[in-house]
C-alpha cells in the first residue's frame, strides 16, 4: 500500500470540512423552516421539500464523516463509500441545476398566474401584505397599475419625493380624494408591481442556481480528491531487490589498515 502525501490530505480534509459545514447549515435551515411552516396552513404543500433537505443534510453530513475517517485511517472502503456517494448526489445537483434552469420560463408564467388570480386586490384579505411591496417597489397594483384597485386606492401608492420611478395623477374619484379639499392633484406610482416582483424572484432563483453551482463544483472537488487518494493507496512502494552475489566473501574484503613499522 503506498502513501499518501500529507499536502493532499490536508486539501482533502479542507474540502469535506467545508462540505460537513454546508451540510450542517442546512439542516439548521430546514428545522428552522420546519418550525416555522408547523402551525400554517401550507405545511402540507411544504412537507415534501422538508423531509427531502433532511435527507440531503443528514447523508452529506454521514458521508464527510466516513471519508475524513477513511482519510486519516487510510481505509479505502470509506474512501470508496464516500466517492460512490458523493458522485451520485453530485448527478442530482447538476440535473437539479439543469432543471432550474430549463424551467425558468415556467415559473415566471406560473407565479404570473398565480399573482394575476388575486385580482382585484381591494377583495383579498392579504392586500395588507402587498402594501410593503408597494412602497418597496415604488409601484401601484398587479398588472394594470392603480386600476387593479378599483375605488379603494391604498395611501402606499402615492408617490415619495425622490421616487425613482414614473407617477401620474390619481384619479379624482377614488378613496384618496375623500377627505381632500382643492384641485391639487395627487400623484401615484403608474407602473404594476408584477414585473418587479417576477423580477426579483427571478435573481433570487438564480442566485440559489448559481449557489447550488459553487456546492456542486465543490463535491466534485471532493470526489477527484478521493479517487487521487484510493490511487495513491492502491500503487505498491518500490523496493529494492536484494541480489547475491558470490564475489560478496569475506576473503574479497582488504584490510584498510596496515602496520607501519
Amino acid at each position: 500500500m503506498g502513501k499518501v502525501n500529507a499536502c493532499l490530505k490536508r486539501t482533502y480534509f479542507v474540502v469535506i470540512s467545508l462540505i460537513a459545514i454546508i451540510a450542517v447549515l442546512l439542516l439548521g435551515l430546514t428545522l428552522f423552516s420546519h418550525g416555522h411552516f408547523h402551525k400554517e396552513e401550507e405545511i402540507e404543500e411544504v412537507l415534501t421539500t422538508l423531509h427531502v433537505m433532511y435527507a440531503i443534510a443528514i447523508v452529506i453530513l454521514v458521508l464527510t464523516i466516513i471519508g475524513g475517517f477513511g482519510a486519516y485511517k487510510e481505509k479505502k472502503w470509506a474512501l470508496i463509500v464516500f466517492t460512490v456517494g458523493m458522485i451520485m448526489g453530485s448527478l442530482y445537483m447538476i440535473v437539479s441545476s439543469i432543471g432550474g434552469l430549463a424551467s425558468q420560463l415556467q415559473f415566471k408564467n406560473e407565479m404570473r398566474k398565480n399573482f394575476l388570480a388575486k385580482l382585484p386586490l381591494n377583495n383579498q384579505s392579504e392586500s395588507d401584505g402587498f402594501m410593503d411591496v408597494q412602497s418597496e417597489f415604488q409601484c401601484c397594483g398587479l398588472d394594470q397599475g392603480y386600476q387593479d384597485w378599483n375605488y379603494y386606492i391604498p395611501e402606499s401608492c402615492l408617490c415619495v419625493e425622490d421616487s425613482t420611478n414614473p407617477c401620474v395623477a390619481a384619479p379624482r374619484n377614488s378613496s384618496l380624494f375623500e377627505d381632500r379639499v382643492g384641485e391639487e392633484p395627487i400623484m401615484i406610482y403608474s407602473q404594476p408591481c408584477l414585473p418587479y416582483i417576477i423580477d426579483y424572484a427571478m435573481h433570487v432563483l438564480n442566485a440559489v442556481l448559481g449557489i447550488l453551482l459553487g456546492i456542486t463544483l465543490l463535491w466534485v472537488l471532493s470526489v477527484v480528491l478521493g479517487i487521487v487518494i484510493l490511487c495513491r493507496l492502491d500503487r505498491k512502494e518500490e523496493t529494492p531487490t536484494v541480489v547475491y552475489s558470490p564475489e560478496a566473501k569475506a576473503g574479497n574484503y582488504a584490510s584498510l589498515t596496515e602496520d607501519y613499522t
